[in-house]
């Protein structure tokens, strides 16, 4: 056997361990849509805001109340046009949408995004608001992270860029909005389209 044969035999076994640990067919353009939905959700906040409360968000009035509501409907969107792109291109790839590599990766994510979600209800309960930009941004990243090492290692950046914009919002609380903006919408978008390009075009 020749030494290309050799590293040829080498790599593929290296590519069937790393389908079979990782759960590789996450969708890019999903991110790109997520990204979209959350400029739009910040683009009515924003309007509701300057429109409804003279430029002035109160922690306690319907208009700060309406612009969470808003967030958690770019959260569920996002989320269900992430499970319905994937499985698509999970279908189209003849991979599996639910096997032990997606448990995993499903498992990871949720520790940390449901543990922060439910600290975020619990400081929303007690009217303690001002962090609530900086921890979705915390714990998303925090998710994305520890899923990484079970899907493309991609996301472990996109996850440390989010978590280094909540860090700026917690410390920065008067521009948390706009840490919120970047790190969901321009960040998704970015991701998206380097996901899309890179990986869903030249991979098969």
């Amino acid at each position: 056997m020749s030494n290309e044969d050799y590293l040829k035999d080498i790599s593929e076994i290296k590519n069937l361990m790393n389908k079979s640990s990782r759960f590789i067919s996450l969708s890019g353009l999903s991110g790109i849509l997520a990204g979209i939905y959350a400029l739009i959700g910040g683009a009515v906040a924003y309007w509701l805001v300057n429109n409804h409360s003279y430029g002035t968000l109160l922690l306690d009035g319907w208009v700060f109340r309406t612009c969470l509501l808003i967030l958690s409907l770019v959260a569920i969107l996002s989320i269900i046009t992430g499970i319905l792109l994937t499985t698509k291109k999970a279908k189209k790839n003849g991979e599996k949408i639910w096997d032990i590599s997606s448990k995993r990766l499903i498992i990871n994510f949720l520790i940390p995004l449901v543990t922060g979600g439910i600290y975020l209800l619990i400081i929303l309960s007690q009217q303690k608001y001002g962090q609530a930009g900086a921890l979705m941004l915390i714990f998303y990243g925090l998710a994305l992270v520890n899923a990484s090492k079970y899907s493309l290692g991609y996301i472990r950046y996109l996850g440390y860029t989010e978590i280094v914009l909540g860090l700026f919002a917690a410390f920065l609380p008067g521009y948390g909005f706009w840490f919120w903006v970047v790190g969901f919408g321009v960040m998704h978008i970015i991701y998206g389209i380097y996901m899309h390009f890179y990986y869903d075009k030249k991979k098969p």
